[in-house]
Protein backbone atom coordinates (compact mmCIF):
# COMPACT_ATOMS: atom_id res chain seq x y z
CA UNK A 1 0.00 0.00 0.00
CA UNK A 2 2.62 2.44 1.18
CA UNK A 3 4.57 1.97 -2.06
CA UNK A 4 1.62 2.45 -4.15
CA UNK A 5 1.10 5.96 -2.57
CA UNK A 6 4.99 6.61 -3.64
CA UNK A 7 4.45 5.43 -6.86
CA UNK A 8 1.45 7.60 -7.15
CA UNK A 9 2.92 10.62 -5.27
CA UNK A 10 6.05 10.23 -8.33
CA UNK A 11 3.88 10.82 -10.86
CA UNK A 12 1.69 13.23 -9.68
CA UNK A 13 5.16 15.39 -8.99
CA UNK A 14 5.96 14.71 -12.54
CA UNK A 15 3.30 15.62 -14.14
CA UNK A 16 3.48 18.64 -11.85
CA UNK A 17 6.95 19.27 -12.99
CA UNK A 18 5.97 18.97 -16.67
CA UNK A 19 2.64 21.30 -16.54
CA UNK A 20 4.73 23.95 -14.80
CA UNK A 21 7.95 23.44 -16.68
CA UNK A 22 8.89 26.57 -18.62
CA UNK A 23 7.65 25.93 -22.58
CA UNK A 24 10.18 27.12 -25.19
CA UNK A 25 7.96 29.97 -26.39
CA UNK A 26 7.95 30.79 -22.85
CA UNK A 27 3.91 30.65 -22.56
CA UNK A 28 2.28 30.13 -19.39
CA UNK A 29 0.46 27.04 -18.40
CA UNK A 30 -3.52 27.57 -18.45
CA UNK A 31 -5.07 28.57 -14.96
CA UNK A 32 -7.54 25.60 -15.80
CA UNK A 33 -4.41 23.08 -16.22
CA UNK A 34 -3.26 24.43 -13.24
CA UNK A 35 -6.88 24.38 -11.28
CA UNK A 36 -6.87 20.37 -12.56
CA UNK A 37 -3.82 19.07 -11.04
CA UNK A 38 -4.35 21.63 -8.05
CA UNK A 39 -7.89 19.74 -7.58
CA UNK A 40 -6.19 16.23 -8.39
CA UNK A 41 -3.82 16.77 -5.84
CA UNK A 42 -6.54 17.81 -3.08
CA UNK A 43 -8.25 14.45 -4.00
CA UNK A 44 -4.56 12.40 -3.25
CA UNK A 45 -3.64 14.38 -0.28
CA UNK A 46 -7.45 13.36 1.22
CA UNK A 47 -7.00 9.62 0.07
CA UNK A 48 -4.24 9.46 1.98
CA UNK A 49 -5.43 10.48 5.11
CA UNK A 50 -8.55 8.94 4.78
CA UNK A 51 -6.21 5.64 4.87
CA UNK A 52 -5.02 6.63 8.81
CA UNK A 53 -7.05 5.11 11.70
CA UNK A 54 -7.88 5.86 15.20
CA UNK A 55 -7.21 3.39 17.97
CA UNK A 56 -5.93 3.41 21.74
CA UNK A 57 -2.47 3.25 19.83
CA UNK A 58 -2.78 6.08 17.27
CA UNK A 59 -3.94 9.76 18.17
CA UNK A 60 -6.32 11.73 15.95
CA UNK A 61 -4.67 15.11 14.55
CA UNK A 62 -6.09 18.15 12.17
CA UNK A 63 -3.90 19.97 9.67
CA UNK A 64 -4.77 23.89 7.60
CA UNK A 65 -5.49 22.49 4.11
CA UNK A 66 -5.79 24.26 1.14
CA UNK A 67 -5.49 28.07 0.54
CA UNK A 68 -8.41 30.48 0.32
CA UNK A 69 -8.13 33.20 -1.83
CA UNK A 70 -8.92 35.73 0.70
CA UNK A 71 -6.87 33.94 3.03
CA UNK A 72 -6.98 31.34 5.71
CA UNK A 73 -7.62 27.77 4.94
CA UNK A 74 -10.76 25.74 2.94
CA UNK A 75 -11.02 23.33 5.78
CA UNK A 76 -8.90 21.35 8.20
CA UNK A 77 -7.83 18.42 7.53
CA UNK A 78 -8.87 15.01 10.06
CA UNK A 79 -5.54 12.20 10.23
CA UNK A 80 -3.90 9.85 12.76
CA UNK A 81 -0.35 9.32 13.38
CA UNK A 82 -1.37 5.47 12.04
CA UNK A 83 0.13 7.30 8.72
CA UNK A 84 3.65 8.78 8.10
CA UNK A 85 2.69 12.31 9.47
CA UNK A 86 5.68 13.68 8.32
CA UNK A 87 5.28 13.08 4.57
CA UNK A 88 1.44 14.04 5.15
CA UNK A 89 2.84 17.66 6.60
CA UNK A 90 4.87 18.26 4.23
CA UNK A 91 2.44 17.41 1.24
CA UNK A 92 -0.40 19.87 2.68
CA UNK A 93 2.25 22.48 2.97
CA UNK A 94 3.40 22.02 -0.64
CA UNK A 95 -0.23 21.87 -1.67
CA UNK A 96 -1.18 24.62 0.32
CA UNK A 97 1.76 26.97 -0.90
CA UNK A 98 0.82 25.91 -4.52
CA UNK A 99 -2.96 26.69 -3.92
CA UNK A 100 -1.98 30.15 -2.73
CA UNK A 101 0.59 31.17 -5.44
CA UNK A 102 -2.32 30.39 -7.74
CA UNK A 103 -4.56 32.69 -5.96
CA UNK A 104 -2.10 35.29 -6.17
CA UNK A 105 -1.36 35.10 -9.87
CA UNK A 106 -5.05 36.28 -11.03
CA UNK A 107 -6.61 32.60 -11.52
CA UNK A 108 -8.47 31.79 -8.29
CA UNK A 109 -12.46 32.16 -8.04
CA UNK A 110 -14.16 33.34 -5.44
CA UNK A 111 -14.76 32.13 -1.73
CA UNK A 112 -16.00 33.37 1.42
CA UNK A 113 -14.12 34.98 3.46
CA UNK A 114 -14.60 33.36 6.87
CA UNK A 115 -12.19 30.87 8.47
CA UNK A 116 -13.73 26.83 9.34
CA UNK A 117 -13.30 26.10 12.82
CA UNK A 118 -10.86 23.58 14.07
CA UNK A 119 -11.96 20.76 16.11
CA UNK A 120 -11.70 20.99 19.78
CA UNK A 121 -11.13 17.56 20.23
CA UNK A 122 -11.97 13.66 18.83
CA UNK A 123 -13.65 11.24 19.16
CA UNK A 124 -12.79 7.54 17.66
CA UNK A 125 -15.73 5.44 16.16
CA UNK A 126 -15.10 2.53 14.20
CA UNK A 127 -11.26 3.13 13.72
CA UNK A 128 -12.34 7.04 12.47
CA UNK A 129 -11.51 10.25 14.11
CA UNK A 130 -15.44 11.86 14.66
CA UNK A 131 -14.28 15.63 15.30
CA UNK A 132 -16.17 17.41 17.88
CA UNK A 133 -16.35 21.57 17.12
Amino acid sequence: MKISFIISLIISQLIFLAAFSCSDDDEPTSCKDRKLFLNEQRNQIRAFAETSICSDDFECRFIAFGSKPCGGPWEFLIYTTSIDTLELTNWVTDFNTLEATFNQEGCSGMSTCDTPQPPIGFNCVDNTCIPIY
